[in-house]
């Protein structure tokens, strides 16, 4: 697809890992997922295609199926609060994916390394 695409998944999966025990999760051909105690906590474009995002949103999954280019992430996860923002076109707001990077962080990572992240964010 487009090389803006391409960067802005490659940032934010650069950005994930910057995470407690944060690592690459690659469960299908040339996915490079964001993973901690090998459950996913974001699932990014693959490289040539557009620009897509899927995080467990407990929190804010109401306000972000709101937004034009959301919709509940299908094979049945919408339904345990997991977003998918897809972007073919324009801006991509790579503030709001971090922290929807944050918040599925949150929900999914042991709560030792939850602590851990939050003494780095201080």
């Amino acid at each position: 697809m487009s090389k803006k695409s391409d960067a802005a998944a490659n940032k934010l999966r650069d950005y994930g890992l910057t995470y407690p025990g944060a690592h690459l999760k690659s469960p299908w051909p040339e996915h490079k997922d964001l993973a901690v105690n090998d459950k996913t906590f974001a699932y990014l474009s693959v490289p040539g295609k557009p620009f897509a995002i899927s995080c467990k949103l407990k929190e804010s999954a109401k306000e972000a199926l709101k937004l034009p280019y959301t919709s509940p992430t299908s094979y049945g996860l919408g339904k345990w609060g997991w977003v998918t923002a897809t972007i073919e076109k324009g801006a991509i707001p790579m503030e709001l994916f971090q922290e929807w990077i944050e918040e599925s962080y949150r929900s999914q990572a042991p709560k030792k390394l939850v602590r851990e992240l939050d003494a780095m964010l201080e």
